[in-house]
């Protein structure tokens, strides 16, 4: 551990002490609280400087300080510098030490700098450079990635624009870029973005630093944060490593948010006056302005990110394999008494003897995979219809007792207890269904709908669900939300609403009346008016008595 240095009053009032108090290193070093090395450090750095006392006044403490430290130690007549770039490049290598570099310097200059000097110098220089560059960056080591915002794409089915994210990757040391256009920031984006900028770099990072977001860690901390077993998967099949940036350590990732300002600057503003109707035209526009940006030259290392990437981070990155890796997703899931479990408004079927259980599911764009304590109990094809169930003839019970007590004629019981409309719907849920087991999670989320509100209005809510053919719990719940049972229908409302009394109306009633009935005696003189007229016109007249069936 490196002692801290003594200000430069302490270091002349200590060599007051020694030449004009005449007083000894253990007797200083108690009047200072001084370690004895120390203070026979400074005596013999005086002692080298040249210097004598009483210290000329017109010194400085700054060129006291100068000749006590920067002349010690430093061998007379050597005024060769030390290559700083280069060591800063070394090291980036993997087990690369700053011992071995001093070794191979020595090996060339016989009267060089010794070590604690040497790294005296090469710690100074780290001081003097920005504090972005304070990081070094192993070859072939690390990955950061981020989300930026992104362009937007015109929809010409719906007219509208969609706003876009912008996914950056760069390498540590290389600053080697990829960049997509995605629509979201979900963990299927996160994983998507990672293996495409993986098999477009063709190698793997040792490690991959993202961000901190729900869609990454499952449970954020500053120092041991929860890994998304998406993630997790993700990164053994690649063999690498995640390393979540700190929550509010943006200086974790400096690359990707260094990345995602210049990816934005080079591509995404040279596209920003053209108008993209997809996600997909988007990104092969975005693909070959990042083939650029790879192969423009940059100002500080005279080359460009791509040579600087075969040059430092491939030869020493791992290998891609084989096979791609397929984004999946990961959730915890419980069985319902229906032995189904809920996955993106689909219903997939279980082993009846889990139900209650806690299980996880992984879901890939094409398959279900349910497994309870790391054993698969279930395989299914992925169905994206909504409301609907996927059922194994094989996972129903044949005949065990603790889940036959669940039976359509127990539920319809159980309903009878709340009216005769709630019974009414269960009944006609379950005659809907192919299994009826299907039908118990949608009745008995009905039936339990008495908890919140009360018996009355559920019956009510039951009946107006029959009339409208409302037959899902969340109709009948939103019915009870909405206070639908408590009102009365609008056509019921026209039925028994008072009729409009006036002396210009008549109503039904005046067609009902005898008096006013209309008689075939009376139509009869009538028609005769009539015939009596048409007689004298020149077009035929259609005979459409025969037609009528007039009351007598």
């Amino acid at each position: 551990m490196k002692r801290r240095r003594l200000s430069m009053r302490s270091i002349k009032e200590l060599i007051r002490l020694k030449y004009e108090g005449k007083l000894s290193v253990r007797q200083i070093s108690q009047i200072l609280s001084v370690g004895k090395s120390s203070v026979g450090d400074y005596l013999s750095r005086f002692r080298a400087s040249g210097l004598s006392y009483p210290i000329d006044d017109n010194i400085t403490e700054e060129e006291l300080e100068q000749r006590l430290f920067d002349e010690v130690g430093r061998p007379k007549g050597i005024q060769e510098t030390i290559d700083f770039d280069y060591l800063d490049a070394e090291l980036r290598r993997p087990n690369v030490t700053l011992q071995l570099l001093w070794e191979e310097y020595k090996q060339e200059n016989e009267s060089g700098y010794q070590y604690s000097w040497y790294c005296e110098l090469y710690r100074e220089h780290q001081k003097k450079k920005s504090v972005s560059m304070r990081q070094v960056h192993k070859y072939g080591e690390k990955g950061f990635c981020d989300f930026g915002t992104g362009l937007r794409i015109y929809d010409a089915q719906t007219k509208n624009w969609k706003d876009t994210h912008l996914f950056v990757f760069v390498w540590g040391a290389s600053n080697y870029t990829y960049a997509e256009a995605t629509f979201s920031e979900k963990t299927r984006d996160w994983i998507k973005g990672n293996v495409n900028a993986i098999h477009f770099s063709g190698c793997v990072p040792k490690a991959i630093v993202p961000d901190q977001p729900k869609s990454v860690v499952s449970q954020s901390c500053h120092y041991d944060p929860g890994i998304n077993p998406t993630f997790i998967e993700f990164s053994e099949h690649y063999q690498t490593h995640i390393f979540p940036a700190r929550p509010g350590k943006p200086k974790d990732k400096s690359k990707a948010e260094l990345g995602v300002k210049i990816a934005k600057r080079w591509i995404l503003a040279k596209l920003r006056n053209r108008v993209f109707y997809s996600l997909g035209e988007l990104n092969e526009a975005i693909d070959e302005l990042q083939d650029q940006l790879n192969a423009k030259p940059m100002k500080k290392y005279k080359k460009s990110r791509q040579e600087l990437f075969d040059l430092w981070d491939k030869p020493y990155a791992l290998s891609v394999p084989d096979h791609r890796y397929e984004v999946s997703e990961w959730k915890v899931v419980s069985v319902n008494i229906d032995h189904h479990i809920e996955f993106d408004d689909h219903y997939y079927s279980v082993p009846y003897i889990l139900i209650r259980r806690r299980l996880e599911v992984r879901a890939t764009s094409t398959l279900i995979e349910v497994f309870n304590k790391t054993k698969r109990v279930a395989t299914h094809q992925r169905s994206f219809a909504n409301n609907t169930y996927t059922t194994l003839v094989e996972h129903r019970p044949p005949s065990h007792q603790k889940f036959l007590e669940w039976t359509p004629e127990r539920i319809l019981e159980w309903a009878t207890k709340y009216g005769s409309h709630v019974e009414d719907l269960i009944q006609t849920i379950l005659a809907s269904r192919r299994y009826p087991e299907q039908a118990y999670r949608t009745c008995l989320g009905i039936i339990r709908l008495e908890k919140r509100f009360s018996k009355e209005r559920l019956n009510m809510a039951c009946k107006r669900a029959l009339e409208y053919k409302i037959y899902t719990y969340s109709g009948v719940k939103n019915v009870l939300l909405k206070g639908l049972d408590l009102s009365t229908p609008a056509w019921e409302e026209t039925l028994s609403s008072p009729s409009l009394q006036h002396d210009n109306v008549r109503g039904s009633t005046y067609f009902l009346s005898s008096e006013k009935e209309i008689t075939v005696d009376r139509f009869e003189s009538s028609r005769k008016g009539v015939d009596s007229t048409l007689t004298n016109c020149s077009f035929p007249f259609y005979d459409f008595s025969q037609n009528l069936n007039l009351k007598k």
